[in-house]
């Protein structure tokens, strides 16, 4: 059995175990271990800016023993997060991990450029869908209805605060969570791309 509840986004001992399920799913889903030298890159760029600046979006699937297997984690407007991520969370990861730190041509040193210049969406994006989403779960934590029931708690949050529309990107070559966001009724955001989804909440 699962159960959803919000994120214990103060706890030291739960951000770790989400930073692990960060980790664990990040390759296309799959288990990124070995792919990182600094284990702690991945979740700092992809997860922990949003436990830091958005705890109230912030929603775990946990175990019988309330471990965690799963989360979503989400911003309700991606302009106003990424500002706030420039005065508050790039920074001092910048300090932290500055460029040339990592290893030339290794996957740590794509997160630490990303770190010094964060990525952007297209301005039509954040026009016609706000907010955005990273969820991700642990194998045994897919499964019977999780992944849905994850996101239509973050929705039910979203729409609390007014949020009408959101997008997220997918790994194309995870043709699982494809067609898992396509069957939930994401569609492509852009017609140019085929990474970038979004719905209506």
């Amino acid at each position: 059995m699962t159960t959803i509840r919000p994120a214990r986004t103060t706890d030291a001992t739960e951000v770790a175990r989400l930073y692990d399920v960060c980790v664990r799913t990040g390759a296309a889903g799959g288990d990124a271990t070995d792919l990182y030298a600094n284990p702690l890159l991945l979740p700092e760029v992809y997860l922990g800016a949003y436990l830091a600046l958005e705890p109230g979006l912030a929603f775990v699937l946990a175990d019988d023993d309330d471990r965690a297997v799963g989360y979503v984690v989400g911003a309700a407007d991606t302009r106003e997060f990424a500002a706030r991520c420039e005065r508050e969370w790039w920074p001092a990861l910048r300090e932290r991990f500055p460029l040339g730190s990592a290893e030339p041509g290794s996957a740590d040193e794509k997160l630490v450029a990303l770190i010094h210049t964060p990525g952007s969406m297209p301005e039509a994006v954040l026009d016609r869908y706000p907010a955005h989403l990273h969820v991700d779960l642990l194998p045994e934590g897919q499964g019977g209805g999780n992944g849905r029931r994850l996101l239509e708690t973050l929705f039910d949050a979203l729409r609390a605060r007014g949020v009408t529309a959101l997008h997220l990107g997918v790994d194309t070559s995870n043709t699982q969570a494809v067609g898992f966001y396509e069957h939930l009724g994401f569609r492509l955001a852009l017609p140019d791309t085929d990474w970038l989804y979004g719905i209506d909440l």
